[in-house]
């Protein structure tokens, strides 16, 4: 695969923060349902958004968009 840009880079960190924080709030809000169907809309809501999740940093991990080396 080829190198990403770094503005691939900022998108890719970007979208990863945006499906943390909504996962986040939705864990959160998850709490105050108390209609039994609105809740398993919910659950749903949170298993895929954690599968996107896992997505992307398998994404990340499998094409080492991320590198370790020393800064110069």
């Amino acid at each position: 695969m080829r190198n990403l840009s770094e503005t691939e880079i900022l998108s890719l960190t970007g979208l990863l923060r945006m499906e943390k924080d909504g996962l986040a709030l939705t864990r959160t809000l998850q709490s105050l349902i108390s209609d039994d169907d609105l809740k398993k809309e919910s659950e749903a809501g949170i298993l895929a958004s954690e599968g996107r999740i896992k997505a992307i940093q398998q994404f990340i991990n499998e094409n080492q968009v991320t590198t370790t080396g020393e800064v110069r």
